[in-house]
């Protein structure tokens, strides 16, 4: 599986598990300008999931669905978040309650309006 793979499954399995809790409205945001694209296009959707992201397009024309990309800069709870699911076993699905402690830094820094800046070495 690749990244794109993986960051289209993650909008996938936040859509069905919206639609299993009948959320009514839903604002989706990813980091993934190829994500963000495939709502534009199911042709770059590759054919092994292409089903399971038209049963999610149907849902989301239902309800308030928004959709919008953010560079992962803009949302450092998101980007920390990835990188908690990036350590999990393949096809481990976990659901927090609570902020993880391994992004509540970031959270405090959002909630006070604080930017999240990264540096680059040349």
């Amino acid at each position: 599986m690749n990244a794109y793979h993986a960051e289209l499954m993650a909008a996938i399995i936040a859509m069905e598990i919206a639609q299993t809790k009948n959320f009514q409205h839903l604002w989706l945001e990813t980091d993934s300008q190829l994500v963000y694209l495939a709502l534009k296009s199911s042709s770059i959707i590759p054919w092994s999931i292409r089903n399971r992201w038209h049963n999610c397009l149907n849902y989301v024309r239902s309800i308030g669905f928004t959709f919008s990309h953010v560079y992962r800069e803009g949302n450092a709870c998101a980007d920390g978040m990835a990188n908690i699911g990036l350590s999990l076993p393949l096809n481990f699905l976990t659901w927090h309650s609570s902020i993880p402690d391994e992004i509540r830094g970031e959270y405090i820094m959002n909630r006070m309006g604080l930017p999240k800046f990264r540096f680059v070495n040349f």
